[in-house]
Order: C-alpha cells, then structure tokens, then sequence
C-alpha cells in the first residue's frame, strides 16, 4: 500500500518542490493551496500524513491542525507542520494542538523525507 501525503502550502516554488520530493520518495501526493481545501482534501484524498504550512489564506494552519485532531476520523493522520515561524512559541502551540512533528523553514530535504518516514513506517 502506497501511503498518501497531502502537501498543503500557498508557495508555488515550496509545492513544487515538495511534490516532486514525496514522489521521488514513493507517496501519493495531494495538494491543497489554502485552509478550506486542505479540509476538502482530508475528506477527498484521505491522506496518511500532512505536510501542512503554518501561514495560509482562509484558515492557518494552527486551525486545520485543530480541525484534523478534532476529528476522530482522522485520528491516524500525522500531521508535520512547516513553517517559517520558527519561535519557541510557534512551535509548542502547534505540537499543543495535535502535529506530530514542527520543521522550520528552509528546512533539509533530507531531513523531511527522513521525519516522514519515520512519522509512516506505523502505516506499513
């Protein structure tokens, strides 16, 4: 079974990159541009992890991130939160509600791939 991650970022460039990074590492990708999707798309595409950018139109990403923990249909997705907000405080409120994993921005792509994996191999 191919697991599914859901990139979920309003950068072009960073959507981009990470596509073709998940796919080179064997996931099926979705893509969401903004909050409201991101919650269409975790109904639609039904993904195993989510890629998900702290800063986005409509609805943050503090706000999907609470959206997903309070359904507990989506009680296995792990969610990874990137972001540019890097502070101390950024960070705690995010692992508060609900991510399974805060990175940084710019980030090594290594590093993601090697979180990701690790954040899936429950799924496998």
């Amino acid at each position: 079974m191919t697991c599914k991650v859901l990139i979920v970022d309003d950068e072009p460039n960073i959507v981009i990159s990470l596509e073709f990074l998940m796919k080179r590492s064997g996931y099926e990708v979705g893509i969401a541009r903004d909050g409201e999707e991101a919650l269409a798309q975790m109904i639609a595409f039904q993904p195993d992890l989510v890629l998900l950018d702290v800063m986005l139109p409509l609805r943050n990403g503090f706000e999907v991130c609470q959206k997903i923990r309070e359904n507990s249909a989506w009680n296995r997705v792990k969610v990874v939160m990137l972001s540019a907000k890097g502070r101390d405080l950024d960070v705690s409120k995010g692992l508060a509600l609900g991510a399974d994993s805060y990175i940084t921005k710019p980030f090594s792509t290594r590093e993601l791939v090697e979180r990701v994996r690790s954040l899936l191999t429950s799924f496998d």
